[in-house]
């Protein structure tokens, strides 16, 4: 874990968070400034700044993240959702720690 990374401070439960998931490795909570009626964050507990970070042995990671965020949209009724990771600045991430956004619970604009 990073010492400044909100992220981080989230997982060890210095900043308090609207949990919806959590087990040892990954924590999920609301996204503080939602892009959708749903909107949930899907965070490994280990420091892993991004996608394009992470090394061969972390991409279990990747799929654990995937497997819980359908977990979450199943036990919340949520029959129709996005997945989308940002990897960098450029593509739109603003926190430096490796996360999933699940969208969903009402009709989702195109991604264009």
């Amino acid at each position: 874990m990073t010492r400044d990374c909100i992220f981080c401070k989230i997982a060890k439960k210095e900043i308090p968070s609207k949990i919806r998931y959590e087990d040892e490795e990954v924590i999920a909570f609301d996204d503080i400034s939602p892009k959708a009626p749903i909107h949930i964050l899907i965070v490994p507990k280990i420091h892993i700044n991004s996608l394009s970070a992470m090394g061969d042995a972390e991409t279990d990671i990747a799929t654990k993240l995937i497997s819980v965020a359908k977990q979450i949209a199943k036990e919340n009724n949520i029959d129709s959702f996005r997945l989308v990771f940002n990897s960098g600045k450029d593509a739109g991430m603003e926190i430096d720690h490796l996360h999933l956004h699940l969208l969903g619970g009402g009709k989702l604009g195109t991604m264009n």
